[in-house]
């Protein structure tokens, strides 16, 4: 966790913008497409857009939460979370669309109403992972972001914005995978000129290099490493995402 204050105005339009995007892709589906298999294992596109839907349900919670001051689990369990999913995936198109956007509504809601002096309470997420209350926003974003490309519709990696690519490679760095002794020590070099230190403490880092969107992915467990330079090293395996 980072203590560090987000631009919450900034990231609040970020999430809108990319959640328009969304729903654009999402209406030039139709029924049959959303009972396709979408990029992720094992699922169907019907359950990525069921996922998204419930997880601005459960982030409002943590909205909630930090506002009132009180403890409020994101999900009641696991296996809960699971149903939810499993019992929203086969809905037809017109239902996903209303459930999205009435959920990011509702999520947007939530966000505008958090008081500038309750944005650093610290509200606990999935597995135990303590986070700001303003650094949900980003949480959203990369919802929204990764699981458009994982929707299978064209939205590649090198169509994600700048700015989030930018921001999605500094949280994976310096918060998710920092001093992981499950992940190698790393040096992440951008072809743009950033730098980043992560995985393991201590040793020799494994230099990996190349474009941002593609070392997004494959931190990201969306890509290859096909177009990443690990100077000489093996490309080392990234924890699940």
């Amino acid at each position: 966790m980072t203590d560090t204050a987000p631009d919450f105005a900034h990231d609040l339009a970020a999430v809108q913008g990319a959640t328009d995007r969304f729903l654009d892709s999402v209406g030039t589906l139709d029924d049959a497409a959303i009972g396709e298999p979408s990029l992720l294992p094992d699922w169907t596109r019907g359950h990525l857009l069921a996922h998204i839907a419930r997880n601005a349900d459960a982030l409002v919670k943590l909205l909630t939460s930090a506002r009132t001051g009180v403890p409020t689990p994101m999900y009641v369990s696991a296996t809960a979370r699971g149903a939810d999913i499993e019992r929203d995936a086969g809905r037809p198109l017109a239902a996903h669309l209303d459930d999205l956007r009435e959920s990011a509504d509702r999520f947007d809601a939530a966000a505008r109403a958090l008081p500038p002096g309750r944005r650093d309470a610290r509200v606990e997420m999935r597995n135990g992972v303590i986070e700001r209350a303003d650094r949900l926003l980003l949480r959203r974003l990369g919802e929204v972001e990764l699981h458009h490309v994982d929707l299978g519709v064209g939205y590649t990696l090198d169509r994600l914005p700048t700015a989030f690519v930018g921001a999605q490679l500094n949280f994976l760095a310096t918060v998710k995978f920092a001093g992981r002794a499950d992940l190698p020590a790393l040096e992440l070099r951008t072809d743009d000129g950033r730098q980043w230190r992560t995985g393991a403490e201590g040793g020799t880092p494994v230099v990996v290099s190349g474009p941002a969107p593609a070392l997004l992915g494959w931190l990201a467990g969306r890509g290859d490493g096909r177009a990443l330079d690990s100077h000489g090293s093996a490309l080392p395996a990234v924890p699940p995402f």
